[in-house]
């Protein structure tokens, strides 16, 4: 083991790409033991050098250390997220609280930390060029807001605290993938599937047979609330089921575990002399304060409640038969109104939406034309699991750039949603090129069948491969700061504006064209998508608002409050934000919103608005700033996406755009403006 391990050595695949041909699953916790005492060796070879504390022998040291542990960690990280099996479970229960203890047993050393503070009270002083000064200031600020300057009794309360709290995130996770997969719709004939396309039944039999349900149909759910086969399914008991199905996700078995995370963080940040965690979480934001957030989403709910309102009634009329209106009816409904106003019927459109070719006609060929770049595909090269796919990304001129890989079909062993996972960040320090991944769950079709997606799947490609070309086009010297290496409520911006591609009429006339005959989209149906994208904003907004604020007050609580069962805390919390409409549940209930319970968004849910805000602000500049597609993608290239979190976003965002941005594209785009 010891000698075969991959982890133990630097990769030697291009661009140092794990060795996935090579990797099991009994490599990780020999990688991960041997990892962490390495790092501890570094650590303690800093703080005992007998040297004065300098900048190279002191941060440029600790951002050298834990390179094994790092190559171990992202590989699993991505694994169990993309591909879990039940003994990569049970090595996520187990090292978690030991990566927590592990990294606090860094942060909390008192040597270590008086090495730093000296250098950063000096600061003004050793003459450092701005990406070195800002690593400083960044790895104290870390410190300090780890508790390093807590008493030995504080810290000890403070590993405790850490240590619960990684275990009861990995729970909180396993819980939800486990009964979300319990949860699955399963139908006994292709009857209770008509609406769906052709294409679609087939991707649901294949899934039946792909889960043991030979000769059935299964509709699995998707991470959010509201299913998207929900807009198209005609037979009303069908998505009433389906949506049950997807609101009580996590009630049996995360009810407990989400009390006790949000109380042991605010308890934490209590312990830190903070009122909540989410102020706690705010110090380290542009945001800067929670009244800043506040402020913003309230100005935002009233005019999205009045929207959906407003929706609401319109669909009430659309009812058939003068029936009520319920959550289940409210897709369904809002499709039909949307075809009759726009003459659009998306469920026909999935045949000019075929996933290579929107790939690599679309996606692909937006970042040549706004980066430059070439994309091509490495069938040499091994990926983690045979769906994931490996390209090499270069410039123009042939100079390499990095490694891209997708994987974009669900299985019952990667979590829902969409993501990117970075599995080598790019650093000058480690003369290192980027290799990142991007994770999809869109419903595999039978062998030799045609992927073919929704618009909303389309905007998700776009939308992830703007995270991707965040970390691809990453030029920066230390590690900490690469690629989406940014303060958290500004990471959805690039991804965010690089959905604009998606509809310009010059990229969607070339992927925008049917899998069977070559036609392309109509440029008049095109041209109704495009005033069809308003409908339903009131809603989506409503959705999302009322995931953010439920985000907000879980941790706005402060230590001595007792939430008490958390559907009657949830449903307060929506009555109380002005956002308990009936027919518009949150877009993620308490029990699965794994945002901000498993992973890095608690108190931070609101930053995908808060990025639209730079966003739609953004897609004005592009559209409106007098330049080529390609001399403004240099310049928003090399004034922001290069430079990962080495500068200030909303300075770098200013020195491209030359203003601070505004909330009006923003208010436009979702139909808000008064």
């Amino acid at each position: 083991m010891t000698s075969t391990n991959p982890f133990f050595a630097p990769s030697t695949l291009p661009f140092r790409l794990p060795d996935f041909a090579a990797i099991r699953p009994e490599h990780y916790a020999p990688a991960f033991d041997r990892g962490m005492a390495e790092q501890l060796a570094e650590i303690a070879a800093i703080t005992g050098c007998g040297e004065a504390p300098t900048f190279d022998n002191t941060v440029v040291a600790l951002e050298r250390s834990g390179r094994l542990l790092e190559r171990a960690r992202v590989v699993f990280a991505n694994q169990t997220s993309a591909d879990s099996s039940p003994r990569t479970e049970e090595l996520d229960a187990e090292y978690q609280p030991r990566f927590a203890a592990h990294e606090d047993a860094i942060l909390l050393d008192r040597e270590l930390f008086a090495r730093i503070d000296a250098l950063y009270a000096d600061r003004a002083d050793l003459g450092l060029d701005p990406e070195s000064l800002r690593l400083l200031e960044r790895v104290h600020t870390d410190f300090t807001r780890a508790g390093a300057r807590l008493s030995p009794d504080e810290q000890r309360r403070l590993r405790e605290f850490n240590a619960e709290l990684a275990t009861l995130e990995t729970s909180f996770e396993q819980n939800l993938m486990a009964d979300t997969r319990a949860r699955a719709l399963v139908l006994d004939s292709a009857e209770e599937l008509a609406g769906l396309s052709p294409d679609a039944i087939a991707a649901a039999a294949e899934n039946a047979r792909t889960l043991g349900y030979d000769g059935r149909w299964v509709l699995s759910l998707k991470l959010f609330s509201n299913q998207s086969e929900l807009a198209w399914l005609t037979d009303r008991s069908v998505r009433e089921r389906l949506l049950t199905a997807s609101l009580g996700r996590g009630e049996d078995v995360n009810r407990d575990l989400v009390v006790r995370i949000a109380t042991a963080r605010a308890e934490r940040a209590a312990l830190l002399g903070l009122p909540s965690h989410a102020a706690y979480v705010l110090q380290n934001r542009t945001a800067g304060t929670t009244g800043a957030v506040e402020d913003f989403l309230g100005r935002l709910v009233p005019l999205a409640v009045a929207s959906a309102r407003a929706e609401a009634e319109q669909l009430k009329a659309a009812v058939e038969d003068g029936g009520e209106l319920a959550p289940w009816d409210w897709k369904f409904y809002a499709e039909k109104v949307r075809a009759a106003e726009h003459d659009i019927d998306e469920a026909a459109l999935r045949p000019y939406f075929e996933l290579e070719r929107v790939l690599r006609d679309g996606v692909f060929h937006a970042a040549g034309e706004v980066y430059g770049l070439r994309i091509t595909e490495r069938e040499d090269l091994t990926a983690y699991h045979p769906d994931a796919r490996v390209f090499e990304v270069r410039q123009e001129d042939g100079t390499p750039v990095g490694l891209f890989l997708g994987d974009y079909y669900a299985r019952a062993s990667k979590r829902g949603g969409a993501w990117m996972n970075s599995l080598v960040d790019q650093s000058h320090l480690f003369d290192e090129r980027p290799v990142v991944v991007n994770n999809l769950n869109i419903a595999k079709p039978p062998a030799g069948e045609p992927t073919l997606l929704t618009i909303d799947e389309v905007r998700t490609l776009f939308h992830e491969f703007g995270h991707a070309l965040h970390g691809l086009l990453s030029d920066v010297r230390y590690p900490s700061f690469s690629g989406t290496s940014v303060m958290q409520d500004v990471v959805e911006f690039p991804s965010q504006v690089n959905e604009m591609w998606l509809a310009r009429p010059e990229i969607l006339s070339r992927y925008a064209v049917h899998h069977v005959t070559g036609e392309p989209l109509a440029a008049e149906v095109v041209e109704r998508l495009m005033r069809a994208r308003r409908s339903g904003e009131g809603f989506r907004t409503v959705e999302y608002l009322a995931a953010t604020l439920l985000d907000w007050a879980w941790h706005s609580i402060g230590a001595d409050t007792d939430p008490g069962d958390p559907l009657a805390f949830e449903a307060a919390a929506l009555e109380s934000a002005g956002l308990a409409l009936e027919l518009i549940p949150p877009r993620y209930r308490t029990t699965y919103f794994a945002h901000v319970f498993a992973g890095a968004y608690s108190a931070g849910y609101y930053s995908y608005i808060w990025s639209e805000v730079l966003d739609a602000d953004m897609v004005e500049w592009f559209e409106g700033n007098g330049r080529t597609v390609r001399e403004s993608g240099e310049l928003f290239r090399e004034g922001l996406l290069s430079r990962g979190g080495s500068v200030d976003m909303m300075d770098a965002y200013r020195a491209v755009v030359g203003q601070d941005p505004r909330i009006e594209p923003l208010l436009a785009r979702r139909g808000l403006l008064t």
